[in-house]
């Protein structure tokens, strides 16, 4: 049985969530069998900046940057369904990769 995986990234999950949707709704207007969108867990990457470089190493600021994950599998995709979702406009921000099992 052929399987598509796809993985989507974002930094905003409001996003996220609506290109699933997106997604989503042209893979079951082709009657696919489709599983997800899975949550991944949230990336958090912590970044700490000195606030005065030359001076007061005690003063510092942190900023994060959260990289949140789905995953999307579809079961025996035609390639129909494989156009549809080449064509797919989705909003900028979002990272898309499409994995062939």
């Amino acid at each position: 049985m052929e399987k598509l995986r796809i993985g989507i990234k974002a930094y905003k999950s409001k996003i996220l969530d609506e290109a699933c949707q997106k997604i989503i709704g042209v893979l079951k207007d082709n009657s696919n069998k489709v599983v997800g969108p899975i949550p991944l867990p949230t990336k958090r990457r912590i970044y700490c900046v000195l606030r005065s470089p030359h001076v007061n190493k005690d003063s510092r600021e942190h900023f994060e940057i959260r990289t949140h994950k789905r995953i999307i599998d579809i079961y025996s995709p035609s390639e129909e369904t494989m156009q549809q979702l080449r064509n797919l406009d989705l909003s900028a921000g979002i990272d898309v990769e499409i994995k062939h099992f």
